[in-house]
């Protein structure tokens, strides 16, 4: 009987707000409506719906507000740097109308003199290492800061086991080889620094020597015999007195040690009449001891061990006699007994004999024996050497350099055998192109060293100093290499990569060489090397200082209007 509730209008009727919280309400259960089933969310819906009204109603004003405050921002940020500049600048023009002419004299002179210390030290460096210093600097320190080491090219892969040979024949290579021509250190090398006061031969020269010696003349068995103990130590000991007096306790051990008597011949002679003593005594103990290693050198492999050094040693002291008969003037005998040496061991190549024949055989002026020695030796299979490359080259010059004359050639043209000569020429220059300036006397011959370096400047030394006067006995020879030698380069692929007769010129040489040859001797480099950026750049700067430094000196108003000038300009 009482009155009945009042009922909710239609939903089409009803705000949105009200409507979304009733259906909130009536899914109460559901976990989708338990956010909107508080009591405060339907208040805040509604003030959401009236700040939207309002936003849309004052949009065009709030959008034109916000686009004016941002242009105005960002053109405050453009300006400002450019107005500091400008200040700067104008600040810069006020200083400098202050300065005097004495400032800016003395701001040139120094520019001047920095720049020209740093373009000296940079010339010193290239001469002497052959790069530039900043450029060293910057690719060693400054690269990998920037990341460039990335980009480096890879490391050249190692020929493998299974490479061919003509593979590795194609390969440049700087491999250091003993000099068969070289002197004997107690009567040559020490003379020449008795009376120069100069090192002929450098620390690692030397010290390839005596791992030399120390391969020919040991072994594992010196133990068993107390004077090869002695010498063993001998071998290695870095001061010349200190071998000999080693060498001498070794012969009060045993008066038949043969390597005793060889240091001594080596070192301690004065005079090639008292090397060829010593090597005479070597001779007579190390056939002695030869036979006995060969009666039981096939007990045990340490008697095969003792046998090859016993053989190294015989070979190495004949060697050495045919080395002393050759400058003692008794050059038939010298060929003898380097020919019987060939015959007797012709597997131990180690020492290159037939590079001394050859010497010894131009010496007699048998050429027709030097070309049968060449017929052997200048084979495609074998190494070269510039011996063997431009004693081939002299014999073919010798058949026509009599007669030869530029300018017949140049009108009526080479013949067959000029054609020969200069080809021959061309190969040689190929394979070493620093020995021509040696034999045109273009550069000043040293001593040579213990040890070179095929196609390098220290081969190039070793050929000229026995050869030159080779080429000098057969009239006309020295002026077709005159003629011809420059040749040669046209016919090389430049810069270098690829070869004519023979593989590319290795780039190594030039470091080799600087270790093999004393200081005092400027190396020959192949291909010359441009100067250094920072060279150039170095000497403009410092010559254009120069000049500022003289004008301001000679002129100091005009260049003191011109420096203001040039900054109103900036």
């Amino acid at each position: 009987g009482g009155a009945a509730p009042p009922r909710d209008p239609p939903l089409s009727r009803r705000p949105p707000a009200a409507a979304m919280a009733d259906s909130g309400g009536a899914g109460s259960g559901s976990g989708s409506g338990r956010a909107l089933s508080c009591p405060g969310a339907a208040a805040v819906l509604r003030r959401w719906e009236q700040l939207r009204g309002r936003a849309a109603a004052v949009a065009p004003w709030v959008r034109g507000l916000l686009a004016v405050t941002a242009g105005l921002g960002l053109g405050y940020v453009m300006l400002r740097v450019p107005l500091r500049l400008r200040d700067g600048l104008a600040a810069v023009t006020v200083f400098l109308s202050t300065l005097t002419p004495k400032f800016y004299f003395a701001l040139t002179v120094t520019s001047s003199f920095i720049s020209g210390l740093i373009f000296v030290f940079e010339w010193w460096h290239f001469r002497k290492y052959g790069t530039s210093f900043i450029e060293q600097v910057s690719v060693s320190h400054l690269r990998p800061l920037i990341g460039g080491a990335e980009n480096s090219p890879p490391a050249p892969a190692a020929f493998s086991a299974g490479d061919n040979e003509a593979s590795r024949q194609n390969m440049p290579e700087c491999k250091v080889w003993r000099n068969p021509l070289n002197l004997f250190r107690g009567a040559e090398y020490s003379r020449y620094m008795w009376v120069t006061g100069k090192e002929p031969l450098t620390y690692y020269d030397m010290n390839l020597s005596a791992q030399d010696h120390q391969n020919f003349f040991t072994c594992d068995t010196d133990t068993l015999r107390p004077s090869d103990t002695v010498m063993q130590k001998a071998w290695r000991e870095r001061n010349p007195q200190a071998r000999i007096k080693a060498a001498y306790q070794a012969l009060e051990l045993n008066n038949d040690c043969a390597t005793a008597y060889v240091l001594l011949a080596e070192e301690e002679a004065t005079t090639i009449v008292d090397a060829e003593k010593y090597f005479k005594q070597a001779l007579k103990a190390g056939e002695m001891i030869y036979r006995k290693s060969q009666n039981c050198h096939s007990q045990s492999p340490q008697h095969e061990a003792q046998l090859r050094r016993d053989t190294n040693v015989l070979v190495y002291v004949k060697w050495r006699l045919a080395m002393c008969a050759r400058k003692l003037g008794r050059i038939r005998e010298a060929v003898k007994m380097m020919r019987d040496l060939m015959k007797e061991f012709p597997l131990l190549s180690m020492l290159n004999i037939h590079e001394n024949l050859l010497e010894a055989l131009l010496e007699l002026q048998a050429y027709a024996d030097v070309q049968a020695v060449l017929a052997k030796y200048d084979d495609i299979s074998l190494p070269k050497s510039a011996a063997i490359c431009y004693t081939a080259a002299l014999l073919k010059a010798r058949a026509v350099s009599e007669r030869f004359s530029p300018e017949t050639a140049s009108k009526r043209g080479l013949s067959t055998a000029e054609i020969n000569a200069v080809e021959a020429i061309h190969r040689a220059v190929e394979f070493n192109p620093h020995v021509p300036k040696y034999l045109l006397e273009m550069k000043s011959l040293v001593l040579p060293p213990e040890h070179i370096l095929k196609r390098g400047d220290s081969e190039a030394v070793a050929y000229a100093f026995f050869h030159l006067q080779h080429w000098k006995r057969i009239e006309g020879a020295l002026n077709l290499l005159h003629c011809t030698w420059e040749g040669t380069f046209r016919m090389i692929p430049y810069p270098l990569e690829k070869g004519h007769l023979f593989y590319p010129y290795p780039s190594c040489t030039e470091t080799a060489d600087r270790e093999l040859l004393p200081t005092f001797h400027e190396v020959s480099v192949y291909p010359q090397k441009e100067l250094p950026f920072f060279i150039h750049f170095t000497a403009g700067l410092c010559s254009f200082s120069a000049m500022l430094a003289l004008l301001t000196h000679q002129f100091p108003e005009l260049m003191v209007l011109f420096a203001k000038a040039v900054s109103i300009v900036s």
